[in-house]
């Protein structure tokens, strides 16, 4: 069912699997191919690639007000009433990391600071035709809006290229979507980038998506922000003896199930609570709806590692660097400090990583394959622009001058060092 490590064979053996290209070249090409087209024929190129990739076009690609409406009426009360909630926390959470335009010095000669601004247009992209992410909408949408950004655009494939699922519509209501467009895959990112007639550009793509989507965001940043380039999802626990086997299990299905490139690790200190983990994961993968999916990723993708200490189960957590971080333990908070690299950390056996996907407020977008070494999750952040400015005085100049210049010409560039001496010669009007 899953594989059991010791610490060395752990690293030799797993972790050189994150290592390498997260993209196949022959998707690259198909992307590129797609982009180049729509980027040079707009709608006609969108449409020749809606009808080949979907089968089907859209009456109009937009999401009128009338549809928007009808959603509400087919959505049960029960699924609007959790969303709101979800999307209540989403808020609360959020509201939070927004700052203002802030004064780093300031004197009678001297003013520096820093100008918080949003971006004007974010394109949301949102996975969709066979299946329905309201969590994704919400995750997206919020911090967008709390940061200001203008106007937000989402994207979703619909289903048989007609329409799209009802509760994405209410979702992206709560959220605060501006305007929604059916259409999906490397021809939405492309259209989103670089404009078609009827579908505006943007300034920044976020969300998940498919190999294809993945493919066409790296090839477009640059022309347009994106957030990341998203890989199969993941989870880490780490547990001593007083965690649940089959709390543990549980968690790490719930991973599994997402696809056969999913990753479930458990580090433990205890044999006896792997040997319970592999027979909990055996009995709940049973009756799983997505058995075959789930069993695929925890025999190629799970593992099991046996270490001597919570130490060295932080140690190789903090290598691995996963999405997802639950610490089951006995003194779970006591032990946050160890945590290093991860995307979001998930405490006590009564946190499941489920409560952060889709309810509990924090971002559920999240650095995937290792990056949460060096990145973040999505947060107001992402939608904001940060630009410094700067004020000094005649005086002020005149006492900085000489070390501007020295620094100026020892990098060889005269004119640098001219522009500070033409505003400091003697009797020079400021």
């Amino acid at each position: 069912m899953i594989s059991v490590y010791s610490p060395e064979e752990f690293k030799q053996q797993f972790l050189i699997k994150q290592k390498g290209s997260r993209l196949d070249n022959d998707i690259l090409l198909t992307a590129k191919q797609v982009i180049d087209d729509i980027r040079t024929d707009g709608d006609q190129a969108l449409k020749k690639y809606v009808k080949q990739f979907d089968g089907e076009i859209a009456v109009t690609w937009q999401v009128e007000k009338q549809e928007r409406e009808q959603a509400w009426e087919v959505v049960p009360e029960e699924v609007i009433e959790s969303l709101k909630a979800a999307a209540d926390n989403i808020k609360s959470f959020h509201q939070k990391q927004l700052q203002n335009t802030r004064m780093m010095d300031m004197t009678e000669d001297i003013m520096s600071g820093q100008l918080y601004r949003p971006i004007e247009r974010a394109g949301i992209y949102v996975p969709g035709g066979t299946a329905s992410y309201p969590s994704t909408v919400l995750m997206n949408a919020i911090p967008a809006v709390l940061a200001g950004v203008e106007e937000v655009i989402m994207v979703t494939p619909a289903r048989n290229g007609k329409a799209i699922s009802p509760v994405l519509t209410v979702a992206a209501d709560i959220a605060g979507v501006d305007r929604i467009y059916k259409i999906g895959g490397i021809q939405a990112i492309a259209a989103l980038t670089y404009g078609t007639e009827s579908i505006p550009s943007v300034d920044k793509i976020v969300g998940p998506g498919n190999a294809y989507v993945a493919a066409a965001k790296s090839l477009v940043f640059g022309d347009v922000g994106i957030d990341m380039i998203a890989g199969p999802s993941e989870v880490a626990v780490i547990a001593d003896e007083t965690a649940n086997p089959e709390f543990i299990a549980a968690d790490m299905i719930a991973q599994a199930e997402h696809d056969k490139d999913a990753r479930a690790v458990l580090f433990t200190t205890s044999r006896v609570l792997a040997e319970a983990t592999t027979s909990q994961l055996k009995q709940q993968c049973a009756n799983l709806p997505r058995r075959e999916i789930a069993e695929a990723s925890l025999i190629d993708n799970g593992a099991i590692v046996l270490v001597d200490d919570l130490e060295e189960a932080f140690t190789l957590s903090n290598q691995l660097a996963p999405e997802h971080l639950e610490i089951q333990t006995a003194e779970p908070v006591q032990q946050l400090g160890n945590v290093r690299n991860a995307g979001s950390v998930f405490l006590g056996s009564y946190t499941p990583e489920a409560l952060g996907d889709y309810y509990a407020g924090p971002n559920h977008v999240l650095p995937t394959s290792g990056t949460a070494r060096f990145s973040s999750g999505l947060s107001v952040d992402d939608f904001i622009k940060k630009t410094t400015f700067l004020y000094y005085s005649k005086e002020a100049l005149q006492k900085a001058s000489a070390h501007v210049a020295t620094i100026a010409e020892i990098e060889e560039l005269e004119g640098h060092s001219r522009a500070v001496k033409q505003r400091t010669k003697r009797g020079e009007r400021i």
